[in-house]
C-alpha cells in the first residue's frame, strides 16, 4: 500500500480550525462522503451540524485524514498530537513557513519544527488547500470549487498543482473535463509532488495526470513516476513555469522553490516522456484527449469542415508543429472524391463544402472515406450555434455521421472548435461517451495533439536511464578557468579530437612553433574568454612573416600565445556546452556554433548520460543539420565523427563532474566526412583549488 493510500482515500477526516476548519466539513457532506467527519474545536460543540471533539486525544479514533486550518505555530503542535495518534496523514493550510524566509527569520525554522513533528506521518504543505477526491466524495478543501463527484464506475484525470488558486479556478473550468483527484502541492516541506502523484496514479479511476510544477521535488523521484506511469500506460502532462527570470523568482516568494534551468527542466520532461504545454487551456485539452484515447501512435492528423476558411487555418495552425496534415495518397484522394460532388478539391485538411450538409448519409460516406486513410487523429471542426438564439438540431446528423465513421474505422477521432466558447459544456459527456473528444479552441487542439503523439512516440522508445546528478548543487562561489593551452590540454590527456599547437611566449616562439606545426595555423591571445569580440585570433595565416605580424599585435591583449593547426574542411560549426545545474548536474547543450550562436539561439539541451542516438536525435533536430547532410551539393559533413567527439566530451564532464563547473567547446569544427571533428576553442571553468 502507497504510503498516501489512507489521505488520498480516508474513511475518516478529522478538521481543526475556524471558518476554513467548518469550510472542509461542509464542502465533504455536500459531496456525499461516505465515512466519519470529525471536527476539532476548543469551544465549539458541532460544526456544520457535526460533533466537534476538544482535542485530537479525544477522537474516536486515529483519522486516515487530517485538515489542519490553525495558525502556524498551533499547526506544529496538532501535527505531531496526530502522528503520535496514528493519524494516517494531514494537510497543513497555514501559510508563514520557508516560503517567507526573505522577510521573516522563523519561517526557515518553523517549517524545519513541522516536518520533525509529523514523523513518519505524510503531511502536505505547507502554504496549501489541500485535496479534493471527486472519485469518493472526501474534500479536504476550504474554499469553493466548481467540480463534481463522479458517478460510480466512473473515471477521470489527477491533477497536482503548486498553485492553490490555479487549482480552484481548474476546477471551474467548463470544458467537459472530469476530474477525480485534484491536490496542491505547496513547499512540499516533507511530501515532493513526485510522491503525491505516485500515490495517485495507482488508483484504478485515474487515466492520466496533469503536473503544475514550479520546481521538481526529486530528481528520482519523477524518475520513478514516469517509470511507474508508463507502467500503467497513464499518461502525465506538465505545465513547468520558469521560462522568465520574473517566473522564477516568483516561484521562490511562493513556495520557496527553486525553479533551475527551464532549458534543463524541459530537456528532463522530455527524457522521462512527459509532455510539456504552456498553457492552462492546453493542460485542460490535453488532459482531455489522454483521457479519452490515451497516447497516441503518431503525428499524422487529418481535418474536415464545411468552410475552406477552417480548412486554412487548420493547416496554418500545423506549421511549425510536430503534428502534420499528411497529403492524401492518389487512392485515398480518389476514395474521398467518390463521396463528393465535381466542385469539392479533395485534400487534408479537408473542406467538404455544404453540399452535403445534413444530409446524414452522405456525410457518413464521405467522413468514412476521410477517416480511412489511417491518421493518428481525425479532427472534425465544428463550432455549435448559441443555443439562447439558434437551433443545434441540425448539428447532430453531423455528429453522427462522423460517430459512424470512427467506429467503422475503429479510429480516435475529436471535436474541434474554433471558438472555445462555441462548443456548450452540456454537450461534452455525450461527445466523449460517444468516442470523439471535445476540444477547445484551434490551437489548444493542436498542442493537445502534439502532447499526446510525443508520449506516444516516448513510450515506443526504451526508457531512458537514470541521469548523473553527480555534479548537482550549487555552484561553488569561486572559480579558475585555466587558459586555452591548458583546457586543451586536459583534453588531449582525455583522448578527445584536439588539434596540435603549442604556447608561445613572444613572436619569435610564435614563429617557431607555426614552422614545427605546419602552416597555416590559427593564432590566439591566451587569457581571454571571447575572443572574436576583441579580436583575439587571427586564422589561416599562411607564413612565417603574417604570424609574426599577428603575434606582435595580439601579445598585449592577453597573458601569451597560442599557435595551434588550422582544421581544414571544416563543414560546419557546433557549440557544445556542459553547466552544473542546481537540481539535474551537468547538463549539456548542442547546438550551431561560432560566433552567431547567441543570435542564432539553434540548440538543444540534454540530460547525462546521452547515448549515442540522443545525441544524434538531438543534432538531427537542429536547423543547421541539412548543411552536415550536404545542403544544395555542398560536401557531406562528417556526422559520425561529431558524435564520435560530442560523446566524448560528455564523458569527460561526466567523469570530472564534481570539478567542472563549465565547459564550452565552441567551435566543435565538423570537416567533410572521413576528416573528423575538432576542438577549435575551449574554455573550461572549474571551482575553486579543483583539478581535472
Amino acid at each position: 500500500m502507497h504510503k498516501l493510500e489512507r489521505l488520498l482515500r480516508p474513511k475518516s477526516i478529522a478538521v481543526f480550525g475556524g471558518a476554513q476548519a467548518a469550510a472542509v466539513v461542509a464542502q465533504s457532506i455536500k459531496m456525499g462522503f461516505a465515512g466519519e467527519i470529525w471536527p476539532v474545536h476548543p469551544t465549539k460543540d458541532e460544526v456544520a451540524g457535526r460533533k466537534a471533539y476538544r482535542s485530537v486525544a479525544d477522537l474516536p479514533g486515529a483519522p486516515d485524514a487530517a485538515f489542519v486550518g490553525v495558525n502556524r505555530h498551533l499547526t506544529i503542535e496538532v501535527i505531531k498530537a496526530l502522528a503520535e495518534r496514528g493519524a494516517g496523514g494531514a494537510v497543513c493550510f497555514a501559510a508563514g513557513f520557508l516560503e517567507t524566509e526573505a522577510y521573516d527569520d522563523d519561517g526557515e525554522r518553523l517549517q524545519a519544527e513541522l516536518v520533525a513533528a509529523a514523523g513518519q506521518m505524510p503531511i502536505i504543505g505547507p502554504n496549501c488547500y489541500g485535496l479534493i477526491n471527486y472519485a469518493d466524495g472526501a474534500l479536504l478543501w476550504p474554499d469553493q470549487h466548481g467540480g463534481i463527484r463522479l458517478a460510480e464506475g466512473g473515471k477521470g484525470v489527477a491533477i497536482i498543482t503548486q498553485s492553490s488558486n490555479i487549482a480552484i479556478n481548474m476546477t471551474m473550468q467548463k470544458r467537459g473535463l472530469p476530474i477525480a483527484f485534484l491536490m496542491t502541492a505547496g513547499n512540499q516541506a516533507q511530501t515532493g509532488l513526485s510522491e503525491m502523484a505516485l500515490g495517485l496514479i495507482e488508483d484504478e479511476r485515474v487515466t492520466s495526470l496533469g503536473l503544475h510544477i514550479e520546481a521538481f521535488d526529486s530528481v528520482a523521484g519523477f524518475e520513478r513516476l514516469a517509470a511507474r506511469a508508463r507502467e500503467l500506460k497513464k499518461p502525465i502532462i506538465a505545465m513547468k513555469v520558469g521560462r522568465s527570470e520574473q517566473a522564477r523568482q516568483a516561484t521562490v516568494s511562493h513556495t520557496a522553490s527553486l525553479a533551475g534551468s527551464d532549458a534543463a527542466s524541459g530537456a528532463f520532461l522530455r527524457r522521462l516522456g512527459i509532455a510539456r504545454v504552456d498553457s492552462i487551456p492546453a493542460f485542460i485539452e490535453a488532459l482531455k484527449l489522454l483521457h479519452i484515447t490515451g497516447p497516441l501512435p503518431g503525428y499524422r492528423l487529418s481535418s474536415m469542415s464545411c468552410s475552406g476558411g477552417e480548412a486554412s487555418v487548420m493547416a496554418d495552425s500545423a506549421e511549425g508543429r510536430w503534428v502534420n496534415f499528411p497529403v492524401l495518397t492518389d487512392s485515398h484522394r480518389a476514395h474521398v472524391k467518390s463521396t463528393l460532388g465535381p466542385l469539392v478539391a479533395v485534400a487534408n485538411p479537408l473542406d467538404y463544402h455544404t453540399f452535403i450538409w445534413n444530409n446524414e448519409p452522405a456525410m457518413t460516406a464521405t467522413f468514412t472515406a476521410m477517416v480511412s486513410g489511417g491518421f493518428d487523429l481525425n479532427m472534425l471542426v465544428l463550432d455549435f450555434p448559441r443555443p439562447d438564439r439558434c437551433s443545434v438540431t441540425d448539428w447532430w446528423a453531423t455528429l453522427r455521421a462522423f460517430e459512424s465513421a470512427l467506429k467503422t474505422n475503429k479510429a480516435h477521432g475529436a471535436i474541434v472548435s474554433s471558438l472555445p466558447e462555441n462548443l456548450p459544456e452540456e454537450y461534452t459527456a455525450e461527445l466523449m461517451a460517444r468516442g470523439m473528444v471535445p476540444l477547445f479552441g484551434i490551437s489548444e487542439a493542436m498542442d493537445a495533439a502534439g502532447a499526446a503523439a510525443f508520449i506516444g512516440w516516448a513510450w515506443a522508445e526504451p526508457q531512458a536511464q537514470p541521469i548523473d546528478t553527480s555534479a548537482s548543487g550549487a555552484p561553488g562561489g569561486d572559480h579558475v578557468a585555466p587558459d586555452e593551452a591548458e583546457a586543451k590540454s586536459r583534453l588531449i590527456k582525455a583522448g578527445l579530437p584536439v588539434p596540435k599547437g603549442e604556447r608561445a611566449a613572444n613572436a619569435v616562439e610564435a614563429v617557431i612553433s607555426s614552422m614545427a606545426l605546419g602552416f597555416p595555423v590559427a593564432l590566439k591571445a591566451l587569457g581571454v574568454t571571447h575572443k572574436s569580440e576583441v579580436g583575439a585570433v587571427r586564422l589561416n595565416l599562411r607564413d612565417a612573416e603574417t604570424v609574426s605580424t599577428a603575434a606582435h599585435d595580439l601579445l598585449p591583449l592577453g597573458t601569451g600565445l597560442y599557435v595551434e593547426r588550422m582544421v581544414r574542411d571544416g563543414v560546419a560549426e557546433l557549440i557544445v556546452g556542459f553547466t552544473r545545474d542546481p537540481m539535474f548536474g551537468a547538463v549539456m547543450t548542442l547546438g550551431t556554433g561560432g560566433v552567431l550562436v547567441e543570435l542564432l539561439r539553434d540548440s538543444v539541451t540534454l540530460m547525462l548520460p546521452a547515448t549515442r542516438d540522443d545525441i544524434e536525435a538531438a543534432l538531427r533536430g537542429l536547423k543547421l543539420f541539412p548543411l552536415l547532410e550536404g545542403y544544395r551539393g555542398r560536401p557531406k559533413a562528417d556526422v559520425a565523427a561529431a558524435i564520435d567527439a560530442i560523446s566524448g566530451i560528455a564523458a569527460f564532464v561526466q567523469q570530472n563532474a564534481g570539478e567542472i563547473e563549465e565547459l564550452d567547446i565552441n567551435p566543435l569544427i565538423v570537416c567533410a566526412e572521413g576528416k573528423g571533428a575538432w576542438i577549435a576553442d575551449a574554455l573550461l571553468v572549474l571551482g575553486e583549488n579543483k583539478n581535472v
